[in-house]
């Protein structure tokens, strides 16, 4: 649901020139909703006669498909709980970091193969520098 922002109207000079440029029709802006006050809302509404219902959602700016989500979600107790499922994105970015992981892991292990291969190495030329020194 959005409200929109009380602006003030330009004021006019004798000649009904506008002395500010101020757009009267400001732009709107998303109304949020706390936790609390979702919980607070659907227990009023709860408590209210059934013919009063419609009037205590005109009131307070709700729609009832708003009422039902917030109460099956309450009834749940997912209310305000985070998705866990996430978004395209956030899964895009997870697969992404996890390839890059496999990747940087498979490096590793070349790199310590090669590591190992060079100390092997090197003690075998060790072994044959120190028997050809002794011949």
């Amino acid at each position: 649901m959005t409200t929109t922002n009380s602006a003030q109207a330009a004021s006019r000079d004798q000649n009904g020139d506008v002395e500010d440029n101020i757009d009267p029709a400001a732009r709107p802006t998303r109304r949020i909703i706390s936790i609390e006050e979702k919980l607070a809302l659907l227990a009023e509404y709860d408590a209210c006669d059934p013919g009063k219902k419609g009037e205590f959602a005109r009131r307070n700016g709700i729609y009832s498909s708003q009422l039902t989500e917030w109460r099956r979600a309450r009834d749940a107790g997912t209310l305000g709980a985070k998705a866990t499922g996430g978004s395209r994105s956030d899964q895009r970015e997870l697969d992404r970091l996890e390839k890059r992981n496999k990747k940087l892991e498979a490096e590793l292990e070349r790199t310590r193969l090669a590591l190992d291969i060079v100390g092997k190495a090197h003690a075998l030329l060790e072994k044959l520098s120190e028997s050809a020194d002794n011949e």
